[in-house]
């Protein structure tokens, strides 16, 4: 396919459980496909980092790549990829790779890649805080940034990547990261509040109402707040309702036993904006303060 003429005009290739290929083919798909700009790997097994680091090369009109389950792709391919892209790349994924292991990788000055703004690593148990600590370097224009069940970062790693994002983050999933505390949150909504529009910290459990207080002082765009299972109380509910710049529309709560039919007046205020509300799992909140909440915001959805 690499080596065909006919391909020419081809933008977006999906590989998918494809044992047979291998570091030359995806190569000779980079050279073959000069228009390429969208790529996804999905459980190509024998793929390594020098096949991935060889593609990335020769494709330079790429904008987008995702990797899945591609377990012999390492910390060297991910980031020889993601050096090597051109200046078109926009997203970078990398999902449930077990072959990434967080190194400290001694490497020389490297030039930041500009182009790129949205970032998804997710359920990669490699990646780390080194790893992290190399990517606040790189990606300093992200405007989208996803680190979801990456259990073994804590709040330095993710620090490091969002004090250097320049351009304001808008989109920020950091769900499953359970060893992040109130100062990540704190730190995020100082330097990017003013550009915040969707925040899912769901079972990050170290998360507190200082959280919500930061949240509800500094976000002024934030729409959708997801702190599912996280140890919010009553006191974090009523912070955000005494807010006069936050205007939510969605908020899950779910998971959180702590808040109680206390957060009922609160709850109704927030609910002034909110179109959608999960309460599921919040053991605290009886059925009647679910009723009313029901009926009086009859534009909202519920989940409880």
């Amino acid at each position: 396919m690499g080596n065909g003429q006919g391909l020419h005009k081809l933008k977006s290739l999906t590989v998918t459980s494809c044992p047979g290929v291998t570091d030359t083919g995806l190569e000779a798909v980079g050279k073959g496909c000069p228009n390429l700009k969208q790529f996804c790997l999905h459980k190509c097994a024998f793929l390594s980092d020098s096949g991935l680091v060889s593609f990335t090369k020769a494709a330079e009109t790429m904008e987008s790549l995702q990797l899945e389950e591609c377990h012999r792709i390492t910390q060297f391919g991910f980031f020889g990829s993601l050096l090597n892209c051109g200046a078109n790349l926009k997203a970078i994924s990398l999902v449930n790779c077990s072959g990434i292991r967080d190194l400290k990788l001694d490497l020389p000055e490297l030039s930041a890649c500009n182009s790129l703004r949205s970032l998804s690593i997710r359920n990669c148990p490699g990646f780390g805080d080194n790893s992290l600590a190399l990517l606040g370097n790189l990606c300093p224009q992200l405007r989208n940034l996803e680190l979801s069940g990456l259990q073994g970062v804590t709040d330095a790693g993710i620090l490091s990547v969002l004090e250097n994002c320049e351009a304001g983050l808008v989109k920020v999933n950091l769900s499953g990261c359970v060893n992040l505390s109130d100062e990540v949150v704190s730190v995020m909504t100082e330097q990017h509040g003013w550009t915040l529009e969707m925040l899912n910290l769901d079972g990050c459990r170290r998360i507190t109402d200082a959280s919500l207080v930061a949240i509800a002082e500094n976000c002024f765009l934030l729409y959708d707040l997801d702190v599912s299972k996280c140890a919010m109380t009553d006191s974090g509910i009523a912070a955000m309702a005494r807010s006069k710049q936050l205007y939510l529309q969605v908020l899950s709560v779910s998971g959180c036993s702590m808040i109680s039919d206390k957060s009922l007046p609160a709850l109704v205020k927030l609910g002034q904006t909110l179109l959608g509300l999960n309460l599921q799992h919040c053991n605290a909140i009886s059925s009647s303060t679910a009723d009313i909440l029901v009926e009086r915001l009859w534009r909202c959805d519920i989940l409880s």
